[in-house]
């Protein structure tokens, strides 16, 4: 048997020979001669406890094969790692060992598993503590070299998501309804079930049910998201390689954090270009509305497309590149996605808590609406303990909105109750106010849903108030049976009636505060009639307010037309009101003098009313003409007598039946110019 002097020389000689090339790294040669002969010393420890067993022949061959299969395997090992150090090193770093061929990669792979084997077997001997340190010198640099090509790797293949292509593949997303399969960044297949498959080393087997675990929460993002591949498939395999040696090297927070970093940039560039701003709370408390408005509508576009798309396909991919690499996959990840979406969510919070006016709802609700639908995605893709604190402060932004639009739409109540405008509206027309409630009611109708959601049930409030408008006496018993949304609803009409009730007493005519109440009645139901919030308020409240605005229009035409209407009648004319006591010429040219000055004032006045609705103010000539027409024709016809026995009987009868009817059609115009005509037509007749 070789004496123990002559095999040491034999491995230093071996080992000279291997690295030879790299003098360079003498001190790591040294190191590496040093441990070999130490670790042939342990080596015959095993033979010389097997002496009684094998003869000393046998012994020797087994140790002197397992001896130069060490030599083997170290050197190809040592070889491989200060190879493509030297090389890496002489060329400035531009050479890569990923950007070769594939065998290489392979090889260098082998070499660190390896590597990494041995490191596992001299912890196990504390007498071997020189020759651990050589081998973790050498890990080290290896360490070292693959962190520089994982990084490289990522760098080269990333890049930001451009807008118009992910707004238009959403587009076409959306309006496919989920039939077609989810397009990819680059045109490749999506197909991430493929990722991390291949684990080439011995860590594997043992994190299958991690891998399981990943795989579980990628198909559930898949099922709810419309995910992109952000890197080829081979590439997200080799840094899942890579990463799985890093790790086991005792390396996994500098291999998290060099991915989060280069990819935190990437997706921060994409929020960017998408039209994520960092804003502070200051910042936009000074902007101006009308600029809040345009940055809300795009936030409403760019946190879906953030939730939907950007995060699950980030979180995809950091899930197969850490493919059975817990808790370094859920570092990762929260390390590169957290603080983007924290300073998404940051406007919503800095909406929620700005000063309150009734026209913020609507982009409020926009804002609300987008987050509760978006609350379950960000909740997995962020389901990890490690983001609790996203998943936490998204629930908080989706509250304080939710106060916010309940704070607001009661704003919008008190601000219908506290309009005070004195000046009343030209004509006895629609007020703005009206078309202002009415417009924002309609508008409320797309959000009911989450007004649902968002507000309680008022049936007791609208009950129990004094704000019931005059003309309606049955108001409480229109919100039984119907929605907490319906009643709301109802409450806000009932505020807007009795506001207009106020304003109709500004008008010193009766007739005319009876026509504003009548244009903006019918306003408020034909609102709801030509939109879906008649299924809202029912069928009951429509007829209700129909039956009112009638009333109104009956209201008016007496307040207005009565005088006329009474010159028409016998009375003061005949003696007790008949024929029999004998007919007064006098009192029946009076009679028609006072119904011409009367008619003629009404021309004058009401020509310059309007009525904006057409079908209306048909519809209310028309009930004119129907009462006074008729009775005119009447009239004129029971004193024919009279008018026959005269001289100048047109002096009188200034206006036959279809003069009338004419004069009718110049009412409700906004205008007397055509009046005027017809006087001087009339006055030459």
């Amino acid at each position: 048997m070789a004496s123990s002097k002559e095999r040491n020389d034999g491995i230093m000689a071996t080992a000279h020979r291997m690295l030879k090339p790299f003098n360079s790294h003498h001190a790591n040669t040294e190191d590496m001669l040093h441990m070999l002969s130490e670790f042939d010393e342990r080596l015959l420890c095993v033979n010389d406890a097997q002496n009684s067993k094998i003869t000393e022949r046998a012994a020797s061959d087994l140790l002197s094969q397992e001896q130069n299969e060490l030599v083997e395997s170290l050197t190809k090992a040592g070889d491989t790692v200060l190879k493509w150090e030297k090389v890496c090193s002489e060329h400035s770093n531009k050479t890569q060992i990923w950007s070769c061929q594939d065998r290489h990669s392979e090889t260098y792979l082998r070499a660190v598993d390896e590597l990494q084997e041995l490191m596992g077997s001299l912890s196990m001997s504390k007498s071997d503590q020189g020759s651990f340190g050589s081998v973790q010198s050498l890990l080290q640099m290896a360490m070292s070299r693959l962190e520089e090509e994982f990084k490289h790797l990522l760098l080269v293949h990333s890049n930001s998501i451009d807008p118009e292509w992910i707004y238009e593949l959403v587009a076409a997303q959306s309006a496919s309804s989920g039939t077609e399969d989810s397009p990819v960044y680059k045109g490749e297949v999506d197909d991430m079930s493929t990722y991390g498959s291949n684990s080439g080393n011995a860590e594997a087997n043992s994190n299958t049910e991690d891998e399981d675990d990943d795989m579980g929460l990628s198909s559930s993002l898949h099922a709810v998201s419309f995910t992109i591949q952000l890197l080829p498939a081979d590439i997200v395999s080799n840094l899942n390689e890579i990463a799985r040696r890093i790790i086991a090297g005792g390396y996994g927070r500098q291999c998290a954090k060099i991915f989060s970093s280069v990819r935190k940039a990437f997706l921060e560039q994409s929020l960017s270009r998408l039209g994520v701003e960092k804003l502070s709370t200051e910042d936009v408390h000074k902007m101006a509305w009308e600029a809040l408005e345009v940055r809300i509508k795009k936030w409403v576009q760019t946190v879906k497309v953030a939730v939907k798309v950007l995060y699950p396909s980030e979180r995809i991919l950091c899930d197969q590149v850490f493919a059975g690499l817990s808790p370094w996959r859920e570092i990762a990840f929260v390390d590169l996605a957290r603080s983007s979406m924290l300073q998404i969510l940051s406007l919503g919070e800095a909406i929620a808590i700005s000063r309150r006016s009734p026209e913020k709802l609507f982009k409020i609700l926009d804002m609300y609406e987008s987050l509760w639908d978006l609350i379950p995605d960000i909740n997995l893709i962020f389901s990890d303990d490690i983001c609790c604190s996203v998943r936490a402060e998204a629930q908080g932004v989706l509250v304080r909105l939710g106060e916010a639009a309940r704070g607001t739409f009661a704003d919008f109540e008190n601000a219908i109750q506290r309009d005070a405008s004195r000046t009343p509206v030209p004509g006895g027309a629609v007020h703005p106010l009206t078309r202002y409630v009415m417009n924002y009611i309609w508008l409320l109708f797309s959000y009911s849903s989450t007004l649902r959601r968002l507000l309680g049930d008022k049936k007791l409030r609208v009950r129990t108030t004094g704000a019931s408008p005059p003309n309606d006496e049955n108001s409480q018993n229109v919100t039984d049976n119907l929605s907490p949304l319906a009643v709301q609803i109802i409450w806000l009409t009932v505020l807007l009636e009795c506001n207009l009730d106020g304003k109709s007493k500004l008008y010193r005519d009766v007739a005319q505060s009876y026509l504003f109440l009548l244009n903006n009645a019918h306003y408020i139901v034909q609102k709801v009639k030509q939109s879906e919030l008649s299924s809202l308020v029912g069928e009951d409240w429509v007829q209700k307010h129909s039956i009112t605005v009638h009333q109104y229009a009956t209201n008016y035409v007496r307040a207005a037309w009565m005088k006329v209407l009474a010159c028409l009648r016998d009375e003061g004319i005949t003696a007790n009101g008949s024929f029999s006591g004998g007919i007064s010429k006098f009192s029946f040219k009076e009679k028609l003098k006072t119904f011409n000055s009367y008619f003629e004032e009404l021309l004058r006045t009401q020509s310059a009313w309007i009525v904006p609705d057409p079908q209306l103010r048909e519809e209310l000539r028309l009930s004119i003409a129907e009462k006074l027409i008729p009775a005119y024709r009447s009239f004129l016809s029971r004193y024919q007598s009279i008018l026959d026995s005269g001289k100048y009987p047109g002096k009188y009868v200034k206006y036959t039946a279809e003069d009338i009817e004419n004069c009718l059609l110049d009412l409700f115009e906004g205008t007397t110019s055509s009046l005027v005509a017809k006087r001087k037509s009339f006055s030459v007749g």
